[in-house]
């Protein structure tokens, strides 16, 4: 009996340590990527002029000489690495919130598509875990599509940065590199446009949701062009993760973010989430609250090589429609009241 109750005490004491060790990897995970997103980019800046002005000035010169060969690299669909994006860090990045991708229709290798993903939130998490990683089984639930998630240019101009987003399959959110995808890299492709971008994310905050969509057609005019099908897409919780402040229309603080976004492309933001050691104090970890990202059906369009303004605001109006569809039908399965409407702005 002695001995029947330490081996159970043991083996509680074993799966206690199990649970709590899995949990210090799942914040590790998120907290290199928190990192990733807002210093990664100027920190390997300074650190390769830092090594220029040293006795080892050869590795940085070799690896600027390599940066200019490879310029273009990102406009041409990159350079993604399954290794990379199989990463067990990004298993644990989906259980610290849980992060889950939802597919509703089965997509055609055939066809090109591109995924319009909502809403933007502070990071975007739940689009990069789910198209940039193989966490969620993106790859299985719609084989033979590529995805690629597209986000800001500016972040392909800095060393290492780069080639760390590329081998996940992030592209620039430019046109050449929309038009390579969809026209140069055969079929099967899919480009994720996290469609509110910048100004959407300042709008953010737990409890609402709302999108900016109605002025945003740049993405349906691509999908014209190459006759690629769109696909909305809806991430619930999203808005969770992170608390914002939230400025007024017209006030000093709006003023400022707004000028960073027109010159810079992206808008500070005044945010917060929990602490490293606690949940209770602030800090930059994101609350570990669900994510749910759900792949609505495709919307099929033509091929126009020129479509005109009222083409653009058909498929557009049918876009928007897609989406409020999609957000009214499974937003009571993940937690919101039936009487929750998506605000589009």
């Amino acid at each position: 009996g002695t001995g029947s109750n330490i081996l159970s005490a043991l083996q509680d004491l074993f799966w206690l340590l199990k649970s709590k060790a899995e949990k210090q990897l799942q914040i590790i995970s998120v907290l290199q990527w928190v990192l990733t997103f807002l210093i990664m980019g100027i920190a390997c800046t300074l650190i390769l002029m830092y090594i220029l002005c040293t006795d080892c000035w050869a590795i940085a010169a070799l690896y600027l000489a390599w940066l200019v060969f490879d310029w273009n690299t990102p406009k041409k669909g990159g350079r993604r690495s399954q290794w990379v994006r199989n990463w067990a860090i990004w298993r644990y990045f989906r259980d610290y919130f849980p992060i889950r991708l939802v597919k509703t229709h089965n997509l055609l290798t055939t066809r090109n598509y591109i995924f319009g993903y909502h809403p933007h939130g502070i990071m975007g998490l739940g689009a990069f875990c789910n198209f940039s990683t193989e966490a969620t089984g993106v790859s299985q639930k719609f084989p033979g599509i590529r995805p690629y998630l597209a986000t800001l240019a500016g972040n392909f101009r800095m060393p290492i940065l780069r080639d760390y987003l590329m081998s996940g399959g992030i592209c620039p959110v430019n046109r050449d590199s929309i038009d390579y995808i969809l026209s140069k890299n055969g079929n099967g492709n899919a480009i994720i446009i996290v469609v509110g971008g910048a100004a959407e994310s300042l709008n953010c905050t737990p409890g609402k949701n709302s999108v900016t969509l109605k002025n945003r057609k740049g993405f349906v005019k691509l999908a014209l062009r190459h006759g690629a099908d769109l696909v909305p897409v809806y991430s619930f919780g999203e808005n969770e993760v992170y608390k914002q402040v939230i400025f007024e229309e017209g006030s000093w603080g709006r003023w400022v973010q707004k000028k960073f976004q027109k010159h810079i492309g992206f808008a500070p933001c005044i945010f917060h989430g929990r602490g490293l050691f606690s949940s209770t104090t602030w800090g930059l970890l994101p609350y570990s609250k669900p994510i749910t990202t759900v792949v609505g059906e495709p919307i099929t369009i033509p091929k126009i090589d020129n479509p005109s303004q009222n083409d653009v605001d058909f498929y557009h109006s049918i876009y928007v429609h897609s989406l409020i569809k999609l957000f009214d039908k499974y937003k009571s399965k993940f937690g919101l009241p039936e009487t929750e409407v998506l605000e589009v702005n």
